[in-house]
């Protein structure tokens, strides 16, 4: 019979790849938890038109990558591509701006895209992400940005930049998307297909492409930041204080745009040459239009996602794998009587606090001790039908393989007296 295989763009996480995803989720709740930003936890799926009024209709997110399909109530939804839409959804829904505060929300969960599938990048994909809604305030820009660096560096990560630029209002950005048709249109026939036909939909986007020869022609096209009105240069300029004030380095780039229609102001990414094409590990920026776009009091926000296969992959090259919480006890039994005590004895540990594995194998105690070695535990807990019926265990210290019989009422009041020891 044919093996079945995981769907093309999708792909197991592994135990022996967990510890590096637990470790970063651990260090994300720790560190966005001292920042007051609560976990917020939205559907995988929402109405389409979700992500057509809010992440725009003429991108190529919702024009190519969406997994869309109907239900058995004719409603049309798609799996979601990236979660701010969904949270700020909620957010009205819900009606958090009823509190009058600034919401603070982070989230981690599956997106998917269809995409062509290569290292980093898989159609269904993991975000870590923030949200802060509620402040125009250019504080909030740094104060997500300084978080996104925190958490990076503290989960190991290096070899970072922070590019950083202004893609201004949307009265900005209509000035600079005339320019750029302007510039673009007697270049058409030299674009690659993709810029194209971006160039009647989101010329913008043009900025992005890796096609050398457009590459070359959009490294001559006009910049964004020349088009900035005086209101949101100042605005930018604060940012840019504020991270300086943070030690937080950064690099302007004029060419970052984001992918999505609704950023306004700030736009960032951080970036590592270590993994490539696929470069980015961080993005994110500000959206003052879309909870007001998608049916809300106009709420100014601003937020990033953080791609995790690509952290995992950054870390991986550094750290390798991250090891398990090691086995302190194994427990080794044979006979009828023993092997139902065993589980008991394990049980009784775990709930005590030890990393206890129980052998189920039944095999020769010469094959269970070999594997309680193997397993790196300090402590073996063994019993034969003759301890099953007394009561007691057979204690070995496997690093000394010193070894002394206990009662099993006291097995583990004694442990735990050896490990403060």
């Amino acid at each position: 019979m044919e093996i079945i295989q995981a769907v093309r763009g999708t792909r197991d996480i592994l135990p022996e790849e967990v510890g590096i995803w637990q470790q970063v989720e651990a260090k994300a709740r720790e560190i966005l938890g001292r920042a007051s930003y609560q976990e917020i936890r939205t559907p995988i799926f929402e109405l389409t038109e979700l992500f057509a009024r809010g992440i725009g209709s003429a991108t190529d997110v919702v024009g190519k990558e969406m997994y869309s399909f109907s239900t058995r109530g004719e409603q049309e939804v798609s799996l979601r591509p990236e979660n701010t839409a969904g949270v700020v959804r909620a957010y009205i829904q819900h009606g958090l701006q009823a509190a009058g505060d600034v919401q603070r929300l982070w989230y981690c969960g599956p997106m998917f895209r269809y995409e062509r599938p290569q290292a980093g990048r898989q159609r269904q994909f993991h975000q870590l992400g923030l949200e802060l809604i509620g402040s125009r305030d250019p504080r909030a820009d740094a104060e997500v940005i300084a978080l996104a660096w925190d958490l990076l560096q503290a989960v190991g990560a290096e070899n970072l930049t922070l590019l950083l630029n202004s893609i201004g209002d949307p009265q900005d950005r209509l000035a600079y998307r005339q320019a750029l048709v302007d510039y673009f249109t007697p270049f058409r026939e030299e674009l690659d297909p993709d810029s194209q036909d971006r160039l009647t939909r989101n010329p913008l986007r043009i900025l992005d492409s890796k096609d050398p020869r457009t590459r070359e022609i959009a490294d001559r096209a006009p910049k964004l930041l020349q088009h900035l009105s005086s209101d949101s240069q100042a605005f930018f300029e604060q940012v840019q204080a504020q991270l300086q004030s943070l030690g937080i380095p950064y690099e302007l780039d004029p060419y970052l745009v984001r992918g999505l229609d609704y950023y306004t102001h700030t736009a960032f990414e951080i970036v590592s040459p270590d993994l490539g094409a696929q470069s980015t590990v961080c993005g994110g920026g500000r959206y003052d239009g879309l909870v007001a776009e998608l049916g809300g009091p106009s709420t100014p926000a601003v937020g990033w996602a953080m791609g995790m296969e690509r952290l995992v992959l950054l870390l991986q090259k550094k750290q390798g794998r991250v090891a398990s919480a090691p086995v302190q006890v194994y427990v080794i039994s044979r006979g009828a009587k023993a092997e139902a005590q065993s589980l008991q004895i394990a049980q009784s540990l775990r709930q005590a606090g030890f990393h206890t594995e129980l052998d189920l194998s039944g095999s020769a105690f010469g094959k269970q001790f070999k594997r309680a070695s193997r397993s790196g535990a300090i402590w073996a807990v063994t019993l034969g039908d003759a301890e099953a019926v007394a009561g007691e265990v057979q204690l070995k210290h496997l690093p000394t393989g010193e070894q002394q019989t206990l009662l099993q009422a006291d097995l583990a009041n004694y442990l735990g007296s050896q490990l403060e020891r």
